[in-house]
């Protein structure tokens, strides 16, 4: 079977590897300009706190270059410039160019000159092996289309010593925390409508939050791409975590 013709899921469909690019970078491209804003209103602002645990888990210090995966509009990147300073360096990097083009707006509006980007594929990404001494990919993995090929790659690029964060949507473990976030995410795509025009764009996110692989399944898919010390913190009791890991010495 071609590449292309492979069945993939994109939400509860499935379509093949190409359409579901195409797809994916059509949601992003329509709600590129208001994405920050329905963040705030799906998870009523806790994602930045989310954020700034995963920056604390990193150990990013000054001098270090960091690869910020599905970067978007600049969130992570804004929290990582200050700590590698100006001896270091953060590539915001996504496969989307509006996303990127909002990105590159907000940060260099504040000045963060540190701050590079770059529209590359997380499946085969532009850069040489052992490149960053940090890779975070931030509610970015669940769209990419085969997500082993995308964590070999981080592997690839990541320095040995160096530390990979998948902060994801995830499983809660708490039945009566499913329940509740189950109602809440039914009105996603009313929300959507209302604040980005595109109901159908957040109906894939609550799809694609239900077949992303629960935490214990990814961190067995960060094993096997090669990465140690794989361990994961559940935020909310799940509905969010956060995947750390770390590559050895001599990998």
């Amino acid at each position: 079977m071609k590449q292309d013709d492979e069945s993939v899921d994109f939400g509860f469909q499935k379509v093949s590897a190409a359409e579901k690019t195409r797809r994916v970078g059509g949601v992003f491209r329509s709600v590129a300009q208001r994405y920050d804003v329905m963040n705030d209103l799906m998870s009523l602002g806790s994602h930045r706190i989310m954020k700034r645990i995963a920056i604390e888990m990193s150990g990013v210090r000054a001098g270090h270059t960091v690869l910020d995966l599905a970067g978007g509009t600049g969130d992570l990147a804004a929290l990582y410039a200050p700590l590698v300073g100006a001896s270091g360096k953060v590539v915001l990097a996504d496969i989307n160019g509006a996303m990127i083009d909002v990105g590159r707006d907000r940060l260099l509006d504040r000045g963060m000159t540190n701050v590079v980007f770059c529209q590359a594929d997380a499946e085969a990404l532009p850069f040489a092996d052992a490149s960053f001494s940090c890779v975070t990919i931030g509610f970015g993995l669940r769209n990419v289309t085969h997500k082993e090929r995308a964590l070999a790659e981080m592997f690839r690029v990541l320095r040995p010593n160096g530390r990979l964060l998948v902060l994801e949507f995830s499983k809660p473990e708490n039945p009566i925390v499913a329940a509740a976030y189950g109602a809440f995410q039914a009105l996603w795509p009313t929300i959507g409508r209302a604040v980005t025009g595109d109901a159908n764009a957040y109906r894939y996110l609550v799809e694609s939050i239900e077949v992303h692989p629960t935490q214990k399944a990814l961190r067995l898919m960060i094993v096997d791409a090669g990465f140690v010390n794989v361990e994961y913190a559940n935020l909310l009791t799940g509905i969010v975590a956060i995947h750390h890991a770390d590559k050895a010495v001599g990998s």
